[in-house]
């Protein structure tokens, strides 16, 4: 009797499929493209020095983003539903370890980024402008997305869609304009002697779990299953389409950043992005790119603002003491869920100290993402029979490949951040006694 609590009501209405397979990817490049391949290049020069094993970086991350999405995509074929790991791990594992997923993404997983993000915008658009607080910008730009996002699944997509093609044309345009720089740089990206043992040294390692947190949100359109046309085509291609258009853009992006500028000037710099823009465009060059990324934040801001409340909104469909957080508005539109999302972001905001959270929450989110990708796996051999629209590519070496990487990550945090890591396994851990109290439900037919 108690699974019978723990699943959707068959009665529970359908959100309308809104999504098409543009948005669908527009939501995945939003998602994933954000500060870190305008920041990461600096910390990767001290300690590599080859243009090949630099390109290589962000070849190797992309693949690995590449493995997850075509998993992610034969999940969301054959369980087609809202909700990300929380759906996935539900009915591949345990209830309890979906909803220990689900806490994880339903509260910090989206909100602190959103939360980074809006005050990295302000910063970048305080710099750029000279105009206003960036405290006040920081409240202004994620209540204003907040408030498209709540009006109806449209106007959503609209502004998420105008704000991902403005991100993509003005990336482009940048990249575009560093080929003409004269002169260039003295750096090659052909493979010299000695660049394969480079690429299996310790600092490739180290730098590879950054460019990994650059390509984070490769899996987007995974949560938002539910409001998308033809899900079983158009999940699985919006991943790959998305994946595939960022790895392009990722390493376009750092072969201008070293072209047109001299190491040693990028050579343990935050701001590569600032530097770059001044040697592509001259003086106001740190401006104009300034300007690209506040854009790009936005539209990060917008995909997450989006995602986030979806995982929140199945969790309030499934448990009983979280329906409140399950209601719809008659647009389909999960308000309460939007609204709970962004007062956590206001207290981030607030607060300013969420950066030690964000480590924290790395390790959980890993060990969410890899008992998904393991989870095709496991669901092959369990339901074997089970429609599948959409297969992996090359199965098994996929989730292998993914797995292989994400473990690897998980060893080193586990002993670079050992207190953040084990405090986020002791939230998962808290988050599995919650489940336990939601599954009871306090009525005579429980």
């Amino acid at each position: 009797m108690k699974t019978a609590t723990l699943q959707a009501p068959p009665q529970a209405p359908a959100p309308g499929r809104t999504i098409g397979f543009a948005t669908a990817c527009a939501i995945v490049v939003a998602n994933i493209i954000g500060t870190g391949v305008f920041t990461s290049l600096g910390f990767q020069l001290p300690d590599i020095h080859s243009g090949f094993a630099l390109l290589m970086l962000w070849i190797v991350g992309g693949i690995v983003a590449l493995c997850g999405a075509l998993c992610y995509g034969e999940l969301s074929a054959a369980l087609p539903r809202s909700g990300g790991e929380y759906h996935f791990l539900s009915k591949i594992y345990h209830p309890a370890i979906g909803f220990m997923a689900g806490v994880v993404s339903a509260t910090i997983g989206f909100a602190a980024p959103i939360a980074l993000a809006a005050m990295a915008f302000g910063k970048y658009f305080h710099g750029v402008f000279d105009f206003g607080s960036p405290v006040f910008l920081s409240f202004a730009v994620v209540w204003l997305v907040a408030l498209f996002h709540l009006g109806n699944l449209r106007v959503g997509s609209a502004f998420q869609n105008l704000w991902t093609v403005l991100k993509l044309l003005l990336i482009t345009a940048l990249i575009g304009a560093g080929f003409f720089v004269q002169p260039k740089e003295a750096i090659s990206f052909l493979p010299a002697p000695g660049d394969m043992m480079s690429i299996f040294g310790a600092p490739f390692a180290v730098a590879l779990v950054y460019v990994m947190y650059s390509y984070s949100g490769w899996n987007a359109a995974a949560y938002i299953i539910g409001e998308i046309k033809k899900p079983e085509k158009n999940v699985p291609r919006s991943l790959l389409a998305g994946t595939v258009i960022v790895l392009a853009i990722y390493v376009l992006l750092n072969a201008i950043f070293l072209v047109t500028t001299p190491r040693q000037e990028l050579s343990g710099q935050l701001e590569v992005g600032l530097i770059a823009g001044k040697h592509i465009f001259g003086t106001n060059g740190g401006r104009i790119v300034g300007a690209v990324i506040c854009i790009g934040l936005v539209s990060a801001i917008s995909s997450m603002t989006w995602i986030g409340p979806r995982v929140t909104m199945a969790m309030g469909e499934d448990h009983w003491l979280l329906r409140l957080l399950g209601r719809k508005n008659r647009q389909g539109v999960p308000t309460n869920a939007i609204v709970l999302q962004l007062l956590i972001v206001n207290l981030l905001l607030l607060t300013g100290s969420f950066e030690r959270v964000v480590v924290y929450i790395q390790f959980g989110l890993l060990l969410c993402s890899l008992l998904t990708v393991l989870g095709v796996i496991v669901l092959r051999s369990s339901q074997p029979a089970l429609p599948r629209p959409y297969r992996v590519w090359l199965y098994p070496l996929p989730p292998l490949i993914f797995a292989a990487i994400t473990i690897w990550m998980m060893i080193y945090l586990l002993r670079s951040h050992t207190t953040e890591s084990l405090a986020g396994l002791g939230t998962m851990l808290a988050s599995l006694l919650l489940y336990f109290c939601t599954a009871k439900r306090p009525s005579p037919s429980a």
